[in-house]
């Protein structure tokens, strides 16, 4: 059976090689006579996978060697509280974003143990662009300033790092990290679900700059300490073992690509392949302000909605599946990963214009 162009923001589709050579490992990982699955986490196999995963990590964002990098689980949303219980090291405020639906919850979570200041917010607008610095208002006594550098929702990407000075930013990466190069020396913390641009679903990757840690708030859970995760290189309880070895795969892919900053040229070819087609169409439209549109997730209207349910149901017809968009905004959604191949895009482009031939 042929595969599918999976448009799907998560989990997503993962580069082609990487299930291929998981495929042939899954009996026997390099002669162990075992799939790495079945491995211990303490043994010498699975240790040399997770500190080769860490070093093509490292190599990749050229990680500044003041910086941990740890592979837990909880997922992103785990880091919705694990980053206050941790960073806040006995200020009593934070400052938070709000630019979609993946800011609200972090905020929620925040609020359950500390006080939130909203510096900026989108809502205004529907949560269609991300707000311009000039109009950020920073506690100067905030523990740290967080925002989501891409909504994987609501399709909205910051195109620019924030400055805020000696506090420091703390960034959910989860739907757009490994997308392009990226300057880790200007955060304190970057944390990333796996599912997205890493591999499968179930590991969480934060990386966080060593003088932030080790002042964890009183009673926090061991497994959620950073510095107690650091000190013993993730493995202070059994990791997603198997999810690791997946993203050292994806790492491996991207470096034999050349790297991130030949994975941008590739994404943004990709982007401009449907962002072009609908600045073009009535027919089409997309919500979200040029200047903040996101190259992972695309999210797009049809001019007539009651045509939506015929047009994924001929999607799925002709092999493009997961354009449905999140229940909390409707239309189609577009997810446009690291891993998607340029002719799934330029399928689902020549698609839409069918479509659109057949239904103006």
């Amino acid at each position: 059976m042929a595969r599918i162009f999976n448009f799907s923001a998560g989990p997503a589709v993962l580069p082609e090689p990487v299930l291929k050579q998981a495929a042939a490992e899954m009996l026997d990982w390099h002669g162990s006579g075992m799939s790495v699955m079945e491995m211990s986490h303490r043994g010498k196999q699975f240790m040399a996978i997770h500190a080769q995963a860490e070093a093509d990590l490292r190599e990749l964002l050229a990680i500044p060697a003041s910086y941990k990098v740890l592979f837990l689980q909880g997922g992103a949303a785990g880091q919705f509280s694990i980053v206050p219980l941790n960073l806040l090291r006995g200020k009593a405020g934070a400052d938070y974003v709000n630019t979609g639906q993946w800011s609200k919850k972090a905020i929620g979570e925040a609020k359950k143990y500390c006080k939130v200041n909203i510096a900026a917010s989108s809502e205004d607008a529907n949560f269609s662009y991300a707000p311009k610095q000039d109009r950020w208002q920073l506690d100067p006594d905030a523990a740290y300033v967080h925002y989501t550098s891409n909504e994987t929702i609501g399709g909205v990407e910051f195109q620019w790092i924030p400055d805020t000075g000696a506090v420091p930013l703390v960034a959910d990466m989860s739907s757009h990290i490994l997308s392009r190069p990226l300057d880790v020396g200007r955060y304190g913390l970057i944390y990333a679900g796996a599912q997205k641009n890493i591999g499968p679903a179930g590991l969480t990757i934060v990386i966080v700059r060593e003088d932030l840690i080790g002042q964890a708030a009183p009673g926090t859970p061991s497994v959620f300490d950073y510095k107690i995760q650091a000190e013993n290189d993730s493995m202070y309880n059994t990791p997603p073992t198997y999810a690791v070895y997946i993203a050292g795969l994806v790492f491996q892919w991207l470096k034999n690509l050349g790297g991130l900053k030949k994975m941008e040229e590739i994404n943004l070819a990709k982007a401009k392949l449907v962002y072009d087609y609908l600045d073009q169409t009535e027919f089409y439209h997309s919500p979200v302000a040029r200047d903040d549109r996101s190259r992972m997730n695309i999210p797009f209207t049809l001019r007539n909605s009651a045509l939506d349910e015929e047009f994924l149901k001929q999607a799925r017809q002709h092999g493009l599946i997961e354009i449905k968009g999140h229940r909390s905004v409707g239309g189609m959604r577009a997810s446009l990963y690291n891993a998607m191949p340029v002719e799934g895009v330029r399928a689902l482009v020549e698609y839409m214009r069918e479509f659109e031939r057949k239904h103006d």
